[in-house]
C-alpha cells in the first residue's frame, strides 16, 4: 500500500514536469518553450496513432508517459550541458529509483520497469516510442518555425533525426512533415 504522504510527494514531483522547460528550445531562443509534460503528453497521444499490428499501442502510451519522468528531478539534460551519457544515465537512474520508492511497490516497479525498457530500447514498443520522441521534436521545431516566423532556423533538429526512424509509419509521418516544411519553390528546384 502506498503511504498517502509519499503518494502526494510523488504526484507533486511528477507535477514538476509541467514547469521543466525543454532545454533545446531555450538554447535556440524560442519564445514560448514547451514543458517536458507538454512533450510527454503529445507523445502519448501520438502513440494512439501507431499501427496496432506493429506494436502494443497501450504499452507505447505508458512508455511515452514515463520516458522522461526522471527529468522531474534532474531537469532536461542535453549534450550542451557537458554531462557524459554515463553520468546522465546515473543521475536519471537515481531519480527513477527515488520515484519508484515514492510511488509504492506496484506502481513504482511498473514505472521503473517501463523507464528501463525505454532506456535500453529492449522492445519493439520502446523503439517505436523513441521514434515518437524524435518525431515530436521535429514536429515541435516545425511549429516553432511557423509560429515565430523563423523558417528553416531550427534545421539542426531535423538533421539530428535523418535516417534514424525505425518505424515505417513514423518515417512516413516525418516524410510528410519534410514536405510541409519545404516551400514549393524549393521543391521545384530539386534535381530529378
Amino acid at each position: 500500500m502506498i503511504m498517502p504522504g509519499k503518494l502526494l510527494e510523488f504526484m507533486m514531483m511528477v507535477g514538476q514536469l509541467k514547469r521543466v522547460k525543454r532545454s533545446g528550445w531555450i538554447m535556440e531562443n524560442v519564445k514560448s518553450v514547451e514543458s517536458v509534460a507538454d512533450h510527454m503528453y503529445r507523445m502519448a497521444v501520438m502513440a494512439f496513432a501507431v499501427d496496432r499490428g506493429e506494436v502494443n499501442h497501450d504499452r507505447c502510451v505508458k512508455l511515452a508517459l514515463v520516458h522522461d519522468m526522471a527529468e522531474s528531478i534532474v531537469g532536461d539534460i542535453t549534450p550542451a550541458d557537458g554531462i557524459s551519457k554515463e553520468e546522465k544515465h546515473k543521475q536519471e537512474t537515481e531519480a527513477m529509483e527515488h520515484i519508484r520508492e515514492l510511488a509504492g511497490e506496484t506502481v513504482g516497479e511498473e514505472l521503473y520497469s517501463l523507464w528501463e525498457e525505454y532506456e535500453t530500447q529492449s522492445s519493439p514498443e520502446s523503439r517505436v516510442v523513441k521514434d515518437l520522441d524524435r518525431f515530436d521534436m521535429i514536429l515541435q521545431a516545425y511549429e516553432y518555425e511557423k509560429l515565430e516566423g523563423r523558417p528553416g532556423e531550427l534545421q539542426g533538429f531535423f538533421d539530428s533525426t535523418k535516417g534514424k526512424f525505425q518505424s515505417s509509419r513514423i518515417q512516413k509521418w516525418a516524410e510528410e512533415l519534410y514536405r510541409l516544411r519545404t516551400p514549393p519553390e524549393e521543391e521545384n528546384k530539386k534535381p530529378s
